[in-house]
């Protein structure tokens, strides 16, 4: 009778543990002069609180409603919104996800 062996299937497992998202990098039109105006004239109008949970007092982010991405307006007031940096994560997590999804 035959013996049967195992041969060595030459397959290398990869530690994918180490693999990481490169770090965002913010597109350079929000560090134009165009952008920052626009802000300006947002943060005078709304006051800096969070156009969702209402809170002040904490870092507030300028928000494309519809994102640049899926063909929002650049520079109008009425596609910004004022989010805290919580929102805005969540949103901008929330976007991407969608955009994915219609990829697949």
């Amino acid at each position: 009778m035959a013996l049967l062996r195992c041969i060595n299937s030459g397959l290398v497992v990869l530690d994918t543990s180490i693999a990481r998202e490169p770090p965002k990098r913010a597109d350079a039109f929000y560090a134009s002069k165009e952008w920052r105006a626009l802000m300006g004239i947002i943060l005078k109008q709304r006051g800096r609180v969070c156009g969702r949970c209402g809170r002040s007092n904490c870092r507030i982010f300028g928000d494309h409603i519809v994102e640049l991405k899926d063909g929002g307006a650049k520079l109008d007031p009425s596609n910004v919104q004022l989010l805290c940096g919580s929102c805005h994560t969540a949103k901008t997590a929330r976007a991407k996800a969608q955009r994915a999804a219609k990829n697949w």
